[in-house]
């Protein structure tokens, strides 16, 4: 009896703690990008292109700044998601490497937590490319208007690696998995990226952060939606 319980105490102490299981499937999948660097690179120049092509086709001088540039921004981030998403699940599904990380003693909201939060980062840097160039492209004043738009980054962002990550492993064992996500998460999208929109037009019209509270809250509320319905569906759409 008393060597059953020193056994489970052993095996209680061997498993690593929630917030660390979540650091190393984190972990893994930015040793994978620093080796590679296929997610951020393929995403940062397809967010690039449609930037630049928006630019080309939609300003017209500092009369339309306002109107396209917001819309330019947020589609060429929401692609870039999308494909970042799926090729962050394509590795997954390679050589078995999705079953492995199930059949490891991971938790499973410790997995989606991890694998949401590299695709944040991923979506970080490649905002961190589009937004500036948008300023220039758009002959926006970056000074004025960077610290707005990065709080409107930082609010939509997470509900949107959320989303990628919930459905990505919702739809990695199918075939059309590309065409599958797009369906899925564009129109759940939806609400978070006009509400982006509307706010990055409201900014570059000259309003303060103060006077967007209900556009940051209902990102605030998607984000809280989609992080906790990922953190309790997420073993549910990975068991087979």
């Amino acid at each position: 009896m008393a060597l059953a319980e020193a056994e489970k105490k052993v095996a209680a102490r061997a498993l690593p703690t929630w917030p660390r299981q979540a650091w190393v499937v984190m972990h893994k999948d930015l040793a994978i990008e620093l080796n590679t660097g296929e997610v951020v690179t393929t995403s940062c120049f397809f967010a690039l292109l449609v930037v630049i092509l928006g630019s080309l086709a939609f300003y017209g001088g500092p009369a339309t700044r306002r109107l396209s540039a917001p819309g330019v921004i947020w589609i060429s981030i929401t692609f870039a998601a999308v494909l970042a998403v799926g090729r962050a699940w394509q590795r997954e599904r390679e050589e078995g490497a999705l079953d492995a990380l199930l059949v490891a003693p991971l938790s499973r909201s410790a997995i989606f937590a991890g694998k949401a939060a590299g695709l944040l980062l991923f979506l970080g840097l490649v905002e961190l490319v589009v937004i500036p160039l948008a300023a220039v492209l758009f002959a926006f004043d970056f000074s004025a208007f960077g610290m707005g738009l990065a709080a409107v980054a930082a609010l939509a962002t997470p509900g949107i690696a959320a989303s990628g990550s919930l459905f990505g492993a919702m739809t990695v064992r199918t075939r059309a998995r590309d065409l599958m996500l797009a369906i899925v998460m564009f129109p759940l999208l939806s609400p978070t990226l006009l509400a982006a929109v509307a706010a990055s037009r409201e900014l570059l019209g000259g309003a303060t952060l103060g006077e967007l509270t209900d556009y940051l809250k209902l990102m605030g509320l998607f984000d809280v939606v989609f992080w906790a319905g990922g953190l309790v569906l997420y073993g549910i759409l990975t068991d087979d």
